[in-house]
């Protein structure tokens, strides 16, 4: 896959992800928020799996070779999923995005700093700081009212 190509995958993702809680936040009036999270997950898992059927490529017999911690992405995906249920109608789409946003920023600089997860070491400079203290300032005025 070209590079071109990836951002343009990525930037579709991130369109949906903005979109996603709203339409969660409307199901979740109508069946709870535990339930829409549910739901957004069980539909989620069924095109994943449908999706490693067709196309994929990787063994799931590498399964049972896996650490508990690697197991915790779902986890982490369900209280996004549920926080942003949860959110969205209160303060608004903008407002909890621009709040995800500077976190993951935030959390994605500690990450690449430290080389957590035995992924290649990015130091933190001046350019990525001042980038995220601009994201920062950013998600506060994006959540003022």
């Amino acid at each position: 896959m070209s590079n071109a190509l990836l951002f343009l995958f990525v930037a579709c993702a991130g369109a949906m992800v903005a979109i996603q809680p709203s339409v969660n936040a409307h199901l979740a009036e109508k069946i709870g928020v535990v339930e829409a999270a549910c739901v957004s997950f069980s539909v989620g898992a069924l095109s994943l799996a449908f999706l490693s059927l067709c196309v994929g490529n990787g063994s799931w017999r590498g399964l049972g070779t896996t650490v508990w911690w690697e197991w915790t992405g779902g986890l982490m995906g369900a209280c996004f999923v549920s926080a942003m249920i949860l959110a969205v109608p209160r303060i608004g789409t903008a407002a909890a995005l621009a709040t995800v946003i500077a976190v993951q920023l935030i959390t994605g600089l500690a990450l690449d700093a430290y080389g957590f997860f035995g992924f290649r070491s990015v130091p933190l400079d001046w350019r990525r700081g001042l980038g995220c203290l601009l994201l920062i300032a950013g998600a506060a005025l994006v959540s003022r009212r």
